[in-house]
């Protein structure tokens, strides 16, 4: 098998080379699709440690491997329902558990099905514990189907649904997700590699509920430029708009990487991306909800 020769869909993963990547060459994403690096980042966290079976709802994730009978997915997929990826990866797990096969079950979500759609049998699976790891690449949007607002989707950006840019700021999943008390919940930067892939390690050699929070650039729905993805999300994280840190049990929070919270880097996050014109949303407009939330992150980070 050569790395850029489709697999048939549904292939036993004793069949594949362990060291194939999650997702292979020949895939259908849009270049500097954030995407593409999280599995990439999931692949070489996974190595040859770990065999992976996917849950994947409706999503661009699901069509990313191209058309049945093929797939550009090294690992075994399931396609859920919109709003049934969390359910059918518990069952996934439990049947791997009960045959001790060594499988990790990942639901591979983008924000529709996780801060929405998805969020009650998400929230169900958190709150049993269930031995999966959930993985939100979130672009802000419904990116598979025309670019709809989503509640991921942050003040000020224009969707085909909110044209002049929403009124109201994004939901705190990762402080919702900590309130279930799961054993982990940690966010990406795909900006820091080494960071990432440790964190997707630590999450793939944990049972129970992981929860992984990926800000995963669409140039399409941003309307950006695919070659400045990564570095738009540096400079999300540089102006503490996109914080990253790790929740353990529900209570132990650790900050990864100091922002510097300028206003220099939050000017150029906004100004390149064209989401961010129409609603004429300011620097002014965003720092004082980022203070805020950073302040309640310290506090909660604090050693006691």
């Amino acid at each position: 098998m050569t790395a850029n020769e489709p697999v048939m869909a549904g292939l036993p993963h004793s069949e594949q080379d362990r060291s194939d990547p999650v997702l292979r060459a020949g895939n259908t994403n849009c270049g500097g699709c954030g995407m593409s690096n999280g599995h990439l980042f999931m692949s070489r966290a996974a190595g040859n440690d770990y065999q992976i079976q996917m849950v994947i709802p409706a999503c661009c994730g699901i069509v990313t491997p191209g058309q049945f009978p093929y797939s550009n997915y090294g690992v075994p997929v399931v396609a859920s329902t919109f709003g049934g990826a969390a359910a059918v990866a518990c069952g996934l797990s439990e049947v791997a558990n009960q045959n001790d096969d060594g499988y990790r079950v990942v639901v591979w979500a983008g924000d529709g099905g996780t801060y929405d759609i998805g969020f009650a049998t998400m929230s169900a699976s958190a709150e049993r514990n269930d031995d999966i790891m959930y993985v939100c690449y979130d672009n802000e949007i419904y990116g598979n189907t025309g670019g709809q607002r989503s509640s991921a989707t942050p003040k000020g950006a224009s969707t085909t649904t909110t044209p002049k840019g929403k009124d109201v700021g994004k939901k705190d999943i990762m402080g919702i997700l900590g309130a279930h008390g799961i054993p982990y919940a940690t966010t990406i930067s795909l900006a820091h590699p080494e960071d990432a892939i440790r964190k997707f390690k630590k999450a793939l050699g944990m049972k129970g509920f992981r929860f992984v929070h990926i800000l995963a650039p669409c140039p399409t729905g941003w309307k950006s430029e695919p070659g400045e993805g990564i570095e738009i999300v540096r400079l999300g994280v540089k102006a503490g708009l996109f914080p990253i840190f790790e929740i353990e049990d529900g209570f132990k929070y650790t900050i990864n990487v100091e922002p510097e919270m300028c206003d220099e880097s939050l000017g150029d996050y906004l100004s390149k991306q064209g989401r961010f014109r129409k609603s004429g949303v300011t620097v002014a407009d965003l720092r004082e909800s980022i203070d805020r939330y950073w302040r309640r992150l310290r506090l909660l980070s604090r050693d006691e």
